[in-house]
Order: structure tokens, then sequence, then C-alpha cells
């Protein structure tokens, strides 16, 4: 493998093109007119430009991206995250045109892709799943009648969703009538699926998820679970490893419950089996997703594992790096901070030039961020500025050292979410790793503290 076309943008465009460095891979790159001037375009070994803005006129043009592929010579196409990663018809489009995707198989992404079809390929499994409906739900009266038996609160949720996208927590009948057709078409315009279900709500749970590797060989692996319970609209906003407050027992079951599920579709290249965890340590398969997580740096940083680099040897037709399940433990902990361009107050997207851009310098932080000083954060895509992820030998040790790290950072000409995490990581319920996936929904910033 000589060359790899990486079909995304940002933070996680440049991520792959450090390791293809490091491996000797060169790197294509294709972008949007919007993204011209980024650091991935200039960081690349070639670039294309795809089109307008908008993700449907650029990174979503997949018929585009596979046709530069093959003109450029590349031998395999990185999907990243988001965008195009879980999407079967593109990845037969690669397969078609004779280049190699690195990640799982169209089969494999269909079948983990449809939240009632993965319940079902789970409970034959004999994996744990949340209560709720097994089959769409078409209409109103249909999810009238079958709300009783699941019993409320619970979420109405589409198929085809992802994201924290097409999910709403109904009360009541109520909520349910009120919500049940806003959420169908919803999940027609993002996923062009209106197909919804419903699943039983647990109240005071964690999200805890299990990142696992398969090859073509028949081995499958977990490399232990992270902990992505802060969460604001059902989008994670800090995410550790390993997760706090988790009793041995309950970690082993977590473990060899996600490489069950993987071994139930006969997985293939990085995937992460997300479980949601009660107030009484009993866990539900919550869904798959096949594809690297924009939180798998707090695993690389306690297991030193290279993921990217596991993901092209696997696509090569490689054996796993490492197979033995007993060698694969955990060293240190980690937490990663997503810092977005948004009012720390109302948590709304803040476009903008970013005219200072000082992260500072401190040991064993990484950052993994797609700007640089003088950069645009645009409204057309997600306000990802950075990952911050900071290590330590101990979690006390990594949550001292992220105040003194985000104490110090400087950004200028845009508000960041900063401020909510400086505030935050000094509560309670984050230092006693007592959090659930509710923390948010009473913690208020006492002060704008615009940076």
């Amino acid at each position: 493998m000589k060359k790899i076309l990486i079909a995304n943008r940002g933070e996680i465009a440049l991520r792959i093109i450090k390791t293809c460095k490091r491996l000797g891979i060169a790197t294509v790159a294709v972008y949007s007119e919007a993204d011209r001037d980024m650091p991935f375009v200039k960081e690349a070994d070639e670039a294309f430009l795809l089109g307008n803005a908008p993700v449907k006129e650029s990174y979503l043009k997949a018929d585009d991206i596979v046709q530069l592929a093959v003109q450029t010579g590349a031998d395999a196409i990185h999907p990243g995250y988001g965008l195009l990663s879980e999407k079967a018809d593109f990845v037969r489009k690669i397969e078609k045109a004779g280049i190699r995707f690195i990640g799982p198989d169209a089969a494999t992404i269909e079948k983990m892709g449809d939240k009632i079809g993965s319940r079902v390929t789970m409970q034959q499994a004999g994996v744990p799943v949340i209560p709720g409906t097994d089959k769409g739900v078409g209409t109103l009266e249909e999810a009238l009648q079958s709300a009783p038996s699941i019993g409320y609160p619970l979420m109405l949720k589409a198929s085809a969703g992802g994201g924290g996208i097409g999910m709403v927590r109904c009360e009541n009948e109520q909520a349910l009538s009120q919500h049940f057709n806003s959420v169908k078409a919803r999940a027609k315009a993002y996923f062009g699926d209106d197909v919804v279900f419903l699943e039983k709500f647990i109240a005071d749970a964690r999200h805890i998820e299990v990142q696992i590797f398969g090859d073509h060989y028949g081995n499958i692996v977990h490399l232990h679970e992270r902990n992505c319970s802060v969460q604001r609209r059902n989008q994670k906003v800090i995410e550790e490893a390993p997760s706090p407050r988790l009793a041995d027992d309950v970690r082993g079951r977590l473990h060899e419950a996600a490489v069950r599920a993987a071994k139930a579709v006969n997985y293939k290249n990085a995937g992460t089996v997300e479980f949601i965890v009660d107030e009484n340590d009993e866990f539900y398969f919550l869904e798959m997703n096949t594809r690297l997580q924009v939180e798998h740096p707090v695993t690389e940083k306690v297991m030193g594992y290279d993921l990217v680099e596991w993901q092209i040897e696997v696509a090569k037709g490689n054996q796993l790096p490492e197979s033995d399940q007993s060698k694969m433990g955990v060293n240190g902990h980690a937490i990663e901070y997503r810092i977005y361009a948004e009012d720390p107050v109302k948590f709304l997207p803040s476009p903008g030039i970013i005219q200072r851009l000082d992260w500072g310098q401190l040991d064993d932080v990484r950052i993994d961020s797609g700007y640089v000083e003088g950069g645009r954060v645009t409204p057309f895509y997600d306000p990802l500025i950075a990952k911050v992820i900071v290590y330590a030998s101990t979690r006390e040790e990594a949550i001292d050292k992220s105040r003194e790290f985000l104490t110090n950072v400087k950004v200028e000409g845009i508000k960041t979410n900063v401020p909510f995490f400086n505030q935050f990581i000094q509560t309670d319920e984050f230092i006693s790793g007592k959090y659930t996936t509710n923390v948010l929904n009473h913690f208020q910033l006492t002060a704008k503290g615009e940076i």
C-alpha cells in the first residue's frame, strides 16, 4: 500500500496523514472551496478540489472521490469518521474500482447501520439489548400501542440515525404524539430513511463503549473501554479511558460482550460497540459504530497503539499487530476534551477567524487540531477546533494536568467552550467519576468567561 486517498477533512485528515508519513505512504487529500487553505490540504502529498462548501457539493460526492482515487493511483481510501465513513454504497463503489476500503465490508456496515436489525443480531448473539420494538413503527397509532409495554420515559429513534441526530426522549403519550412525525421527517431528511422505533429510556445511565478490532484471519480483540457519558444534546464532549467507577467484573463482562458482538458479524478492521450501563451496573447494547471514533486518541494513549496503523495493516490483508488479548493491558489514564468554536453559555456555533491560537506547552498533552492561527471556522461544518487529550499515570493526575492546561489556553477572535471545561472538571460529579449522561442537564456556567 503506497498511496491512500483520505475522504475527509480537518483534524482527522491530518491525523491520518501523520501516520501515513511515518509509514512512508503517500497521501491524497480532497477538499471543498471553503477548505482550500486548511492545513490538511497543505500537508497531503496531493490535493484535489471537490466542489463548493456544502458537503453535498463536495465531501459527499462519492463518485468523484472514487474517480480521483483511480486517477491518482491510490491503493486505498480512508474515510475517517462522519461523512461517507458508514455508507455501504460508497464501499461497494470503492471495491468495484479495485481499490481497498480501510474499514469493514459493506455488508457489515449495512447490517450494523440499521439500528433495528443490529438489535435483533445482538439478541441472537446473546448480547443484552435495551427493551424496545424489534421492528419499525410505521404510524403514531402503532407507537402509542407499543409504548405501554416498554414504559415511559422512552426514546423515539431513527433506525438509520447516528451522531445524536434523529432521537427524542418522550416522557408520556403527549410527548410521543408531539414528536413522532417530526422525528420521522428528520430521519428522512438526514438519512434518507424515515423508519423509527421505540426504546426504553435508561435513567442515570453511563455511556460506555468498547473499542474492538478484527482481521481477515478470524482474530477479534478488544482494546478496553472509554467512558463517553459527558454529553450535551446527545453529543459527546468529554471522553476518558479507562472508565472510572466501573467494577472489574462488570468491565470484564462488557469487554466479553463487545467481542461476542463483533464475532456475530465476523467483524474486520476498527469498530466500537456502545453500551448503556444503568445504576445497577446492568448493561445493554446501544449500537455498533463501524468506523474509527472521534475519541480514539484516549485509547491510543493508554494502550500505546496507533489505531490508524492497525486499520491500514488489516486493510492490507495482514493479521492484527497484536492478537494476544492477555498482552493488551491499560497503562495510565487519558481524558479528551472536544474544543468547539461555540458560545460557552448557549452552546451554539460561533464561526469566525481565529486571530490567536496558543495551546501552551505541557508534557503528555496531545493536540489533534485541524486549524492554525489565522484559520477560519466556517458555518458549513462541525465547529470542532481541536481535541485535547491529556494523559497521566492516574485519573487524579490527569484532572490536575487538565486544569493547568485549560487555564492557559489562549484563543482569540472566536468564542470557545474552554470556559465550560474549566468549570465543569472542578465539579464533585466529575472529580468523583460518578457522573451519568444527564450530568450537564443541571450544570450552569457561573460566568460567561469569554476567551
